[in-house]
C-alpha cells in the first residue's frame, strides 16, 4: 500500500469518525434536553440543552485533540483517556436516565446504542490513527532508504561513466593529436600552394586593376567634359528662361501699369461730370459709386454725383468695405 492510499483510508476514517461524532451529538441533545427539562424548574427551561452541549463539547475536543496527537506520534498520557471515558459515561447516562427511571429497559437499549458507538469509535479511531501512522512512518523510512539506495546506486553508476568518458576523452585526445599533426603537414603544403596561386592572383588582380583604373579615369574625364557641356546647355538655357521671364515681367508691369492710368482716367471722367439732378441709370450709378469710393469721397458727394439717395450709396460704400481690400484690378473691373 503506498502513502496516497494511506492518506486516503486516514481520511476515510476521519470522515466517519465525524459523522458518528456528529449524529450522537444530535441525538444526544434531542434525547437529553427533555430529561433536563423534567428536572429544571419552568423558568429555568431554557437551560435544558446547554448541559449536553457541554458534554458534546467535550466529546468533540477529545476526538479532535486525540486525532492530532496520533498524527504526530504523541502521547497526552493519562488525563486524555479520563476525559475520554468520562464524557463517554456522562453521555451514555444522560442518554439511557430517562428510559432507566421508566424501567423501561428497550429505551435503555436503544438510547445506549449512540453513546456506545460514540465511545468505542473514539478508541477505534485512536487505535487506528496510530497504527496509520506508524504505518507512514514505516512507508516513509521504508522509502527513504530506497531512495538512499537509488541515490547510492546513481553515484555508482555516474563514477563508472566518468571513468568511461574519462578514457575515452583521452583515447580521443591522442587520436587527435596524431590526427593535428597529419593535418598540419598537410596545411602547410597546402598554404605553400595557396600561398603561390595566391601570388599569381595578385600580379593579375595588379594588371587588371591597373587597366580599370585608367579606364575609370578615362570615363571620369569623359563623363566631366559632358558635365561642363551640360552644365553650360543648362546655364544658358537658365539664362534664356530668366531673360524671358524678366521680359514677361516687364510687360505685365506695363500692361497693369496702362490698366490703372485707364482705370484712373475712367474714374476721373465719372467724376468730372459734377452733381446731377436726376438719378442715372443704377449699373452707371454703380461705377460712379465705386469711383467714389476709389476716390475716398465722401458718401454725401457721391450721391451728388450719382442722384441716387445717401442711404443707397451708403450701403453700396458698405459693400465696397466689405470686399476690401480692393486691388486695382478689381477697382479696375469694377469700373469697366
Amino acid at each position: 500500500m503506498n502513502s496516497v492510499q494511506i492518506r486516503s483510508a486516514e481520511r476515510a476514517l476521519s470522515v466517519g469518525t465525524w459523522m458518528i461524532v456528529g449524529g450522537a451529538m444530535l441525538y444526544s441533545i434531542l434525547t437529553v434536553t427533555p430529561l433536563m427539562a423534567k428536572h429544571t424548574d419552568e423558568e429555568w427551561d431554557w437551560t435544558a440543552p446547554i448541559l449536553p452541549l457541554v458534554v458534546d463539547a467535550a466529546v468533540v475536543i477529545v476526538v479532535r485533540l486525540d486525532s492530532v496527537l496520533a498524527r504526530l506520534g504523541g502521547d497526552g498520557g493519562r488525563w486524555p483517556i479520563a476525559l475520554r471515558w468520562m464524557t463517554g459515561c456522562m453521555t451514555l447516562a444522560l442518554n439511557i436516565a430517562d428510559s432507566a427511571l421508566k424501567k423501561d429497559l428497550v429505551g435503555v437499549a436503544v438510547h445506549a446504542v449512540a453513546p456506545l458507538l460514540l465511545i468505542v469509535t473514539a478508541e477505534t479511531g485512536l487505535a487506528y490513527r496510530r497504527a496509520i501512522t506508524a504505518a507512514l512512518a514505516a512507508h516513509e523510512t521504508r522509502q527513504k532508504a530506497e531512495r538512499l539506495e537509488r541515490e547510492k546506486a546513481a553515484e555508482q553508476q555516474r563514477e563508472a561513466a566518468e571513468q568511461r568518458a574519462r578514457e575515452e576523452r583521452e583515447y580521443a585526445a591522442a587520436l587527435a593529436r596524431v590526427q593535428r599533426e597529419h593535418e598540419a603537414a598537410l596545411a602547410r603544403e597546402r598554404a605553400e600552394r595557396e600561398e603561390a596561386a595566391r601570388r599569381e592572383e595578385r600580379e593579375r588582380t595588379a594588371a587588371r586593376e591597373r587597366a580599370e583604373r585608367e579606364a575609370r579615369e578615362r570615363r571620369e574625364r569623359e563623363r566631366e567634359q559632358q558635365q561642363r557641356e551640360r552644365e553650360g546647355r543648362e546655364r544658358e538655357a537658365a539664362e534664356r528662361r530668366e531673360s524671358e521671364r524678366r521680359e514677361r515681367e516687364a510687360a505685365a508691369r506695363r500692361e497693369q501699369r496702362e490698366r490703372q492710368e485707364r482705370a484712373e482716367r475712367e474714374r476721373a471722367e465719372l467724376l468730372a461730370n459734377g452733381p446731377v439732378t436726376e438719378k442715372l441709370p443704377e449699373d452707371h450709378a454703380r461705377k460712379v459709386v465705386h469711383a467714389a469710393f476709389g476716390e475716398g469721397l465722401p458718401v454725401r458727394a457721391a450721391a451728388d454725383l450719382c442722384g441716387w439717395s445717401i442711404g443707397w450709396v451708403s450701403a453700396r460704400y458698405q459693400e465696397l468695405r466689405d470686399n476690401a481690400p480692393t486691388s486695382p484690378l478689381a477697382l479696375e473691373g469694377a469700373t469697366s
